[in-house]
């Protein structure tokens, strides 16, 4: 028998996950979703076949997961309104919001809580996410299993032993489709500036970024081996591949991400101080 889980929250994230896990054969009828507003629930009630409700309190009375799939700053709200819910059922906790910590979760929720904390990326919503997971000591081999399973109908799934560690999964994965989509930009642009069409340009930089990732992962190779694959002596790539070096491209990535994790510690602290 399927665990029932229960997504608080039913936004874009949530409709993924769900998504994702109805794909993969999981069952209809032991996922719900939550949300103040029936409109909100209508659409994903549709599309999906599941339950619905508008109480959270009632909502979680049954379930072996919850998701916790709201925003950031109404969470304490949130956790406040189905504590009583939650400690009488002692669910796994499951958050894909940023920047809480499962100490913060689990303390608004009443604590003495399994609690996983999960770092998707908006691919998800193509069934193509990388996320990283971060379990509390409460959390069992079952529920880490489960956890496995409900993130990787969408995509991939990393875990971390240490929960600073979503950090750097942030700057990593979570905020790194913007990277690849910036880089997208520059693509096209110089692409146009040598005589192309704007969408050929897009198209063609597009579809070698997916070629790329594709061969990275079915090959046993390094990311360095397969560049100089690539790389004719003299040849075209390697004067290209050269003024990246020469203009300091990896000094420019590693700042970025650290900025990045830097601001996500920031956002992190601003978040539990309320």
């Amino acid at each position: 028998m399927a665990s029932q889980v229960t997504f608080i929250g039913a936004g874009n994230m949530a409709g993924a996950i769900i998504g994702g896990m109805i794909d993969s054969g999981y069952p209809r009828d032991a996922i719900t979703a939550t949300s103040p507003s029936d409109e909100m629930l209508a659409p994903m009630r549709e599309k999906y076949g599941i339950h619905t409700a508008t109480d959270n309190a009632t909502a979680v009375a049954e379930a072996d997961v919850v998701v916790l799939a709201v925003k950031p700053q109404i969470m304490q709200d949130v956790c406040a309104g189905m504590r009583d819910a939650v400690q009488e059922r002692k669910p796994l906790i499951l958050s894909v919001a940023a920047g809480l910590s499962a100490e913060t979760l689990e303390a608004w929720l009443g604590g003495d809580l399994a609690v996983v904390r999960c770092m998707p990326n908006t691919p998800s919503l193509v069934g193509a996410g990388a996320a990283g997971l971060y379990a509390n000591p409460r959390v069992s081999e079952a529920q880490r299993d489960l956890a496995t399973e409900l993130l990787e109908a969408v995509g991939l799934v990393e875990w971390v032993d240490e929960e600073r560690l979503l950090e750097a999964v942030t700057a990593v994965s979570g905020s790194a489709p913007a990277y690849f989509f910036l880089m997208f930009e520059a693509m096209e642009e110089a692409g146009v500036s040598l005589g192309l069409p704007a969408d050929t340009a897009r198209r063609l930089a597009m579809q070698t970024a997916f070629g790329a990732a594709r061969m990275a992962m079915d090959s046993d190779k390094t990311p360095g081996e397969l560049k100089r694959n690539v790389m004719s002596p003299g040849g075209t790539t390697e004067r290209a591949i050269s003024h990246f070096e020469d203009a300091g491209m990896r000094r420019i990535v590693a700042e970025a991400m650290n900025a990045c994790a830097a601001r996500a510690r920031e956002m992190a602290d601003e978040l539990g101080q309320h």
